[in-house]
């Protein structure tokens, strides 16, 4: 019997077309699940910790629970000050900026570029004021955008209550969850897809404690740079650009942007700028050449580009949330490639001499 005349390949085949068209319909749905998916893959380890050193399941996920909302809470601690305090160093420095442009950078452009650039000053003046006096008019204006965008809004809360509640369950019952998929794992296929999800745990949690080393290693480098420069939030910038290089190419975009900005608010002259564009620039040559090379190596073995393709690809279908879950999805198709590639390379079709 021929290959396509299988009548279980064909079964097989209707059920992942199934499972993709139902991923792709209830997508807005998944997203909260998927998400909490990835925090239970990600905090389990801890938990199996705590029960083989005899704390019940149940404490173990809310003491894991507790100390995770901790971290994110002081994340917020240190990320919403430094937005705070730079938006009022923008309303205080901003008519001199404009000043300054208009005096210095508007001539240059016009001698370059042909390109007429002239502020008005006093209007600008008007609406920095506007926007940050708290006058009723802004309260106004903000009720009524909170009130076009109520639906999303909610939505978005609803989702986000329920991460908490789902990653419960699942770090509670996670090997009862294991123990369900497998079974669904037909008996003759069962050893490869064990041997499968094997390497792919593997690749991931190789990764993951890469990963984990790396954002300590640069958050404290570019804390400690800037911090050498003079620059007056150091300790946040820091602390998240060394968390947004977890998520490849971003990193050092979101770093440059937020010292950019903070050494423009901050210096009166161009040279702090470029003091802190220089322990940006080590950094990203220090974690590009050096330090994930070294950490992380090609633990994953996925290319740039298809790391690229992936963040790009996700973010498209599941939004933020899929930029988190495409790097472990892509480890997980990687290996199932490599296992593809060699029964491929051991089968008939593929001619030796």
């Amino acid at each position: 019997m021929g290959v396509l005349a299988r009548p279980q390949l064909w079964a097989w085949l209707a059920i992942a077309a199934a499972i993709g068209f139902l991923v792709w319909l209830l997508a807005p749905i998944l997203v909260p699940f998927l998400f909490a998916a990835i925090l239970a893959y990600t905090l389990d380890p801890l938990v199996e910790r705590l029960t083989n050193r005899h704390f019940p399941r149940t404490l173990g996920v809310l003491l894991v629970m507790l100390v995770a909302l901790g971290l994110i809470v002081g994340l917020l601690l240190v990320v919403v000050p430094l937005f705070y305090r730079e938006t009022q160093l923008l309303a205080q420095k901003l008519p001199t900026l404009l000043e300054w442009t208009n005096r210095h950078g508007a001539p240059w452009l016009r001698e370059k570029f042909h390109i007429d650039l002239a502020l008005d000053v006093d209007t600008v003046k008007g609406l920095a004021r506007d926007a940050f006096a708290g006058n009723e008019d802004l309260a106004k204006r903000i009720a009524h955008s909170l009130g076009a965008g109520g639906l999303a809004l909610l939505a978005f809360l609803v989702n986000l209550a329920l991460v908490p509640v789902v990653l419960f369950y699942l770090l509670r019952d996670w090997n009862k969850v294991l123990a369900s998929v497998e079974g669904l794992i037909p008996p003759r296929a069962r050893p490869k897809m064990l041997v499968m999800a094997a390497d792919v745990d593997r690749v991931l949690a190789e990764f993951l404690r890469g990963e984990m080393l790396v954002i300590l290693i640069m958050g404290t480098y570019y804390t400690t740079a800037l911090s050498i420069t003079g620059l007056e939030f150091a300790l946040p910038i820091g602390v998240i650009t060394g968390l947004a290089v977890l998520v490849p190419y971003v990193g050092i975009t979101v770093g440059l942007f937020l010292a950019t900005a903070a050494a423009l608010l901050q210096f009166d002259t161009f040279a702090g700028v470029l003091w802190v564009w220089l322990a940006i620039g080590i950094g990203q040559a220090l974690e590009g050449m050096l330090v994930t090379p070294l950490v992380v190596g090609h633990r994953i073995g996925l290319h740039p580009v298809a790391v690229i393709f992936a963040l790009l690809a996700f973010g498209h279908v599941f939004g933020f949330f899929g930029v988190l879950l495409a790097l472990p999805a892509s480890a997980a198709l990687l290996v199932g490639l490599r296992h593809l590639r060699a029964a491929y390379v051991a089968s008939a079709l593929y001619e030796r001499k």
